[in-house]
């Protein structure tokens, strides 16, 4: 154990680094340890074909380009069709499933989406008034419910953005979803960084939570009894962790930075100066991982007390 006398010189220099940093405002932003991004051949078709979907109002459109990015990166992500031909989408807004049946030629795709189980609705998508796919998204709570579906039954789960609003049991999830997947079968992950530059940037100037979005949901919002906020983000680590104890290898993990978010990027020089890595911390995080066994760790002690 080191006495409080051991630790005043490097505090000394740390308050002395981040004043520093602080009292200036640096002429170019610090450049990251680029992430191992892997190559996404079809991003570019993936993100115009997206963009020409139509939607449901200017509210959608607007929501369809911010994230239009995110969207095209994911279904790139996604990798072609194998045994079953088959791909799920967890908590589908309909922008990606149509692009794996176009782009990437699955052969059947379907949605899931929060609702009472057993239940299920019909969806379509069109572009220029004309509809181009149609899937059943079936109603159920992904973490506590036992998914409709058979085991094996796909090639390829996307659960995108989720991951963050469980309230009970996470883990659920990756059980149910190894249990659907064919063996060999890949699982699309993304879900905000915990230890992004921007919440540590948030943490040390305490500007706001650290969390990449903290907001509860408005009592008089169309959606406030459905809904649920961020409920826990996740650092890289801890979403490696997570994907072995549920029997999955990752075979690329990495980050972007979101929209409107480099303000923060001034940290990353600062984390280089104190030796911390400066990699993976983006806001956002990407993951593809594939099924290679049967669940290791229902309950991994990181995540439940």
């Amino acid at each position: 154990m080191c006495s409080p006398t051991d630790v005043r010189p490097l505090q000394k220099t740390i308050r002395r680094k981040l004043w520093n940093r602080f009292r200036r405002s640096p002429t170019k932003p610090a450049e990251p340890l680029p992430d191992a991004v892997p190559p996404l051949p079809r991003q570019e078709e993936l993100r115009s074909f997206i963009r020409s979907l139509d939607v449901a109002d200017y509210k959608a459109r607007r929501y369809l380009e911010v994230h239009l990015d995110r969207l095209a990166i994911t279904a790139s992500l996604a990798p072609p069709p194998q045994k079953t031909g088959r791909a799920l989408e967890l908590g589908t807004y309909m922008h990606i499933p149509p692009a794996l049946q176009h782009i990437h030629g699955y052969a059947e795709v379907r949605g899931a989406y929060f609702g009472p189980l057993g239940q299920s609705e019909q969806k379509q998508a069109s572009i220029a008034g004309k509809t181009v796919f149609e899937c059943r998204v079936d109603l159920f709570n992904a973490e506590k419910d036992r998914y409709p579906y058979q085991d094996a039954t796909f090639d390829c789960v996307l659960a995108c953005e989720i991951f963050e609003h469980f309230l009970h049991d996470p883990m659920h999830m990756l059980a149910e979803t190894n249990r659907i997947l064919d063996r060999g079968g890949y699982l699309v992950l993304t879900t905000p960084n915990a230890a992004s530059a921007t919440a540590v940037a948030r943490t040390l100037d305490m500007s706001g939570n650290p969390q990449f979005y903290s907001k509860y949901t408005h009592p008089s919002g169309a959606y406030a009894e459905s809904e649920v906020g961020h409920m826990r983000e996740y650092t890289p680590k801890e979403l490696t962790q997570a994907l072995d104890a549920a029997g999955f290898e990752i075979e690329h993990l990495f980050t972007k930075v979101a929209p409107s978010y480099r303000a923060h990027e001034w940290i990353l020089g600062l984390l280089g100066e104190l030796g911390f890595p400066t990699h993976l911390r983006g806001e956002q995080m990407y993951c593809l991982a594939r099924k290679v066994t049967t669940v290791q760790d229902r309950y991994p002690r990181f995540l439940y007390e």
